[in-house]
């Protein structure tokens, strides 16, 4: 009887412990399901439609004249155009206080007849506001958020919330001659209005090989690693990853790509797109190889394609990305090729 009932317990502690691992890896797959759902995609623009302009970082003095040519540039287009009341408030560093950049953006965000937010610029000041900002309007009725460099950290929440965003120039790029961002504002159009996307990327020697899909997520680098560790740090889990970066010296680009690897940012990730690495500052003990090989250094032991050249981040030729957009990326020494789900 006392080696009967024995049995029977060690039944009952086997069948709990595996329905208890059954449920955590069921669990873990439907995590891992969720994380590589399709998001929301906000209604393409047509003519007729409101784009609010708003600036929720860096200050704008003296730039009165590109918000001038961004509103000519989308009226040309059939669109309205409306300008946060605070875009030219200046405290300090800032394009107004954070409330009031923060209202700003709010405002945009929640405004029913409002289709698009274009940022006018970038800089540093997003991360501030972002704990203000209150999701549950953009989520009911989402929009297209457009901008890069600073404007990452929306870029990051915007897909934590589950909705695509657009990595695109900024007002502030229309300082420069229009011919010579020709293919940066049309591949912005073109995002914008719902066409196609698909690149040829020139070939390199650094690439690493391969094909793989994945919604394409990431932004500046000095961005993403700013974001680690909190809730708007993104899973890159089955995703393609695209960084780009500006004035940083290449052993600060080392620690902040060892940071996120340290931290299992790369584990699952099924491919990088490295965008500009604009402006790389030299340091008086030289790093001793290029900003590529830096890069495949640092993630040497991962197999997912690495794909350089993609015309994107703070040069002139700043193509158009739909982030959270699924993309087939295809990558050898001759080329890669970057091809967007329609």
């Amino acid at each position: 009887m006392y080696i009967y009932n024995m049995s029977k317990i060690s039944l009952t502690i086997l069948l709990c412990c595996t329905f208890f691992l059954f449920k955590k890896e069921s669990v873990a797959a439907q995590e891992l399901l969720n994380k590589t759902t399709t998001l929301k995609r906000p209604p393409y623009l047509k003519i007729g439609d409101t784009v609010a302009i708003v600036a929720p970082s860096g200050i704008l003095k003296n730039r009165t004249k590109e918000i001038e040519k961004s509103k000519h540039l989308l009226k040309s287009w059939g669109l309205n155009v409306v300008v946060g009341k605070h875009v030219f408030n200046q405290a300090n560093h800032f394009a107004g206080t954070d409330d009031e950049r923060c209202d700003d953006l709010q405002k945009a965000m929640d405004d029913p007849k409002t289709k698009a937010i274009w940022c006018a610029r970038g800089g540093y000041g997003t991360v501030r506001i972002l704990d203000k900002l209150n999701w549950t309007k953009f989520k009911e009725t989402p929009k297209w958020v457009i901008g890069y460099s600073d404007i990452t950290v929306l870029h990051n929440q915007i897909h934590n919330e589950g909705i695509e965003s657009i990595h695109a120039l900024m007002c502030t790029s229309l300082q420069d001659d229009l011919a010579e961002i020709e293919q940066s504002i049309s591949t912005f159009r073109e995002a914008v209005f719902g066409k196609p996307l698909s690149y040829i990327l020139e070939g390199s020697e650094y690439n690493k090989s391969g094909s793989s899909s994945g919604q394409l997520v990431g932004g500046n680098l000095t961005l993403l690693h700013t974001m680690l560790g909190s809730k708007t740090s993104i899973d890159t889990s089955g995703k393609i990853l695209f960084i780009e970066e500006l004035g940083e010296y290449k052993y600060h680009i080392d620690r902040m790509l060892q940071s996120l690897k340290r931290a299992g940012y790369f584990d699952n990730c099924n491919g990088l797109i490295v965008g500009d690495m604009t402006k790389l500052r030299r340091n008086t003990t030289l790093w001793g190889t290029s900003i590529q090989q830096l890069i495949l250094d640092a993630l040497s032991n991962y197999n997912f394609p690495i794909a350089f050249n993609m015309p994107a981040g703070h040069e002139k030729d700043n193509r158009a990305l739909i982030l959270g957009r699924t993309v087939k990326l295809t990558v050898n020494d001759q080329q890669a090729m970057v091809t967007f789900e329609e």
